[in-house]
């Protein structure tokens, strides 16, 4: 039997034809959660993947997995989209093209990043943490170079910037919605020397 890696009769690597399968589940998952929830069955998720329903139970062997997994590579996907931002010639239009992306995330995907951790409230602490300092590091670093440009206020913070953005989310009635709101909200952020702090 051929070792993890090694070449298998169809001449292709199993450890490749896992990470393809696990990619394309992740891809028909994140479609069919975006189209009808994450209570969708699980065996249509095999279904549109083009793989059998032990391939997906052998990757992800509960639909919290399956749910965690999800969330965490649309982190992921949010976080490349600033590291791909970070050079851009406009900082002040890197940091709210990012924020525009964070504000329909938030939006649109904290169900499904609840109903992964739903029965755990250490697993929902310890993932909500990390993933919250993969973003937060993020905005911090489009921030600070936005601030430098002189375009953002100086006296803000990435946790007054974060927690606005998130409160734009929740409180819009979808992702239209806060996106609208953050365009307003953008002329708020806008550069002075002057600490948000200050009253006039």
């Amino acid at each position: 039997m051929a070792e993890p890696g090694e070449a298998v009769p169809s001449g292709r690597p199993r450890r490749t034809d896992a990470a393809r399968n696990a990619r394309a589940l992740l891809t028909a998952a994140r479609e069919l959660f975006d189209e009808r929830g994450p209570d969708v069955a699980l065996d249509e998720v095999a279904r549109r993947a083009g793989v059998g329903n032990a391939t997906l139970y052998r990757h992800f062997p509960t639909r919290s997995e399956l749910i965690v997994a999800v969330y965490a590579d649309e982190v992921e996907t949010l976080c490349q989209k600033g590291a791909a931002l970070i050079d851009a010639e406009s900082a002040a239009d890197a940091l709210f093209a990012w924020l525009d992306d964070f504000v329909v995330h938030v939006a649109t995907k904290r169900a499904l990043a609840s109903a992964g951790t739903e029965h755990s409230d250490e697993r929902r602490s310890v993932l909500f943490d990390q993933w919250h300092r993969s973003m937060r590091d993020t905005a911090q670093e489009l921030l600070v170079r936005a601030q430098r440009s002189g375009d953002v206020n100086v006296g803000l913070t990435v946790d007054d910037v974060l927690a606005l953005t998130n409160a734009t989310a929740i409180a819009a009635t979808g992702a239209q919605d806060a996106r609208r709101l953050l365009r307003i909200m953008r002329h708020g952020f806008a550069g002075t020397q002057a600490s948000p702090d200050e009253t006039p």
